[in-house]
């Protein structure tokens, strides 16, 4: 578990905690028969560090982006094997019309 995966626990933790500070504080506007206008000002900085945290730990935590060019020594391809048992021929394609020069009518 690396610095990345636990930044990205500690953005979740900050996001649900955010979550919680909010409920708990319409509870208490409720009690004290007040109207919700928005969540403190702490909640919402909390909200934004969870966010951050968590873009910063999706970014880091995924590893290297590999190459996706075809001349690429790095890429390996992988070939099916010719067996013909995968082939089918009997699917839903048979219901189309076999003559291929239709033309649109007006």
């Amino acid at each position: 578990m690396g610095l990345g995966f636990m930044v990205g626990v500690l953005g979740v933790l900050f996001l649900f905690h955010a979550a919680y500070s909010t409920i708990q504080y319409r509870g208490l506007l409720k009690i004290m028969e007040e109207e919700f206008s928005g969540p403190p000002m702490n909640v919402v900085l909390e909200l934004l560090l969870g966010f951050v945290f968590c873009i910063s730990a999706a970014l880091t935590v995924p590893g290297n982006f590999l190459s996706i060019h075809p001349d690429s020594e790095e890429n390996r391809i992988v070939s099916l094997s010719a067996n013909l048992d995968f082939m089918i021929f009997n699917h839903r394609a048979k219901a189309l019309p076999l003559e291929t020069d239709m033309k649109l009518k007006h």
